[in-house]
């Protein structure tokens, strides 16, 4: 072997390990006292119309069932109460099976699934791909925020979704199945319609009219993985994110909560409604607090929120807190 053989053997080496060194799993459990945007819950209304009795931290929101504060399902009578409870956790990753919000814990099924990536294109900016993982985690009843409240999503903490296990995540042609409706909105006038969500995100909650969007993060299609678009870590994660939520109500997996239609329960919605959701990372660093506000609707800039929260080498996966409208009339359980 040559010195020139040797040191391009060398090279290769090392570059390899520079590169499972940047895929190392990274994470940690999210504090719950200092990590959850807890003020992210308000505002909670108790009561309707002018006989409400808000308590709020300034925080955003959406309108509540009006009329009169008193309600019924069936037979039984109660009062009522609108908040934004946290139910859910996502990871959003570059190594498979790394599970960043259960501290950095790596699982091994025994089989390989596609690593994250970011791909340079001549001329046409970054594209990238992650894996992504659903938790069913109620928070608030692992606190005890709110005793005995029928109110509140009463399932335990479970590791629920793994996109590594999907087929259809890392398959554009596949992932079709699911949103067919795709093919409308693949054309220019569809792509530039998505300014506006990013504006009307941005001031406050996302447009429904234009689902296809996510606002100033990119295209809401395809359900999966894939991001065209790369512009940097929160940026991507967070339209995985809201993706993934958008996917999990396509499949019947993730049910709405709100209105007047959730007053006495839950019922599916096959098209998610991005009004129904905030969110906030807790992982590499806690959101801090901008304006009041440590939380996000979906498809908010990152431009301000996300500034500095990608950190080389130990801060390039993100798990985020997902919070979701209810609406409840409590008392009537």
């Amino acid at each position: 072997m040559n010195y020139v053989t040797k040191i391009l053997l060398a090279a290769t080496l090392l570059f390899a390990q520079s590169a499972n060194a940047g895929l190392d799993c990274q994470g940690k459990f999210p504090n719950l006292v200092t990590d959850i945007c807890w003020s992210c819950a308000f505002p909670m209304k108790f009561g309707s119309g002018p006989l409400s009795l808000p308590v709020s931290t300034g925080q955003e929101d959406t309108p509540d069932p009006g009329g009169s504060p008193v309600c019924a399902c069936g037979l039984n009578v109660g009062l009522k109460v609108s908040f934004w409870e946290p139910v859910r956790h996502v990871d959003v990753v570059r190594k498979p099976f790394c599970l960043s919000a259960m501290g950095g814990v790596e699982i091994n099924p025994g089989f390989d699934a596609p690593h994250g990536t970011q791909t340079k294109k001549d001329h046409a900016g970054t594209s990238s791909f992650y894996q992504a993982h659903w938790y069913v985690d109620p928070v608030m009843v692992v606190v005890g925020a709110v005793l005995d409240s029928p109110c509140l999503e009463q399932n335990v903490f479970d590791l629920a979704y793994l996109t590594e296990l999907d087929p259809l995540w890392n398959d554009d042609e596949m992932t079709s199945i699911l949103n067919p409706d795709s093919f409308l909105f693949g054309n220019l006038v569809a792509r530039l319609a998505c300014g506006a969500d990013c504006v009307a995100s941005t001031a406050g909650f996302g447009s429904n009219a234009l689902f296809w969007c996510a606002g100033c993060q990119g295209s809401m299609y395809p359900l999966n993985g894939h991001v065209a678009t790369h512009i940097g870590g929160v940026q991507a994660s967070s339209l995985i994110t809201s993706r993934l939520i958008s996917k999990m109500h396509r499949e019947g997996l993730m049910w709405a909560a709100n209105g007047d239609a959730g007053l006495c329960g839950y019922y599916p919605q096959m098209l998610m409604d991005k009004t129904n959701y905030k969110y906030q990372m807790h992982f590499p660093l806690a959101q801090n607090k901008i304006n009041g506000k440590c939380c996000q609707p979906l498809g908010r800039t990152s431009i301000l929120w996300g500034a500095g929260k990608e950190i080389p080498g130990v801060g390039e996966d993100f798990a985020y807190m997902i919070f979701r409208k209810r609406n409840c009339c409590q008392g009537a359980f």
